[in-house]
């Protein structure tokens, strides 16, 4: 799920896990997340005309050690 920061706020002590500039990078893990169980939201701060900024990827407080567990073990990402 994107979430565009402009429209919705970001619910309350999610944490940013991960940050990229790449779309498909985010959408990668965002999937392997999924498959893990782990609840994630994207906030798209790239800005649309330049594209310039960041993706921000993040997760509820419960699920942040196993998330970052998940993105040590995908070095490329």
């Amino acid at each position: 799920m994107i979430l565009n920061i402009k429209t919705k706020k970001m619910e309350e002590n999610w944490t940013n896990i991960f940050s990229s500039d790449k779309v498909y990078k985010i959408d990668i893990l965002q999937e392997v997340l999924s498959e893990n169980n782990i609840e994630s939201r994207i906030i798209n701060k790239k800005d649309s005309t330049i594209l310039l900024g960041e993706i921000e990827l993040y997760v509820k407080p419960e699920d942040i050690i196993k998330a970052k567990d998940i993105i040590k073990k995908h070095p490329n990402l």
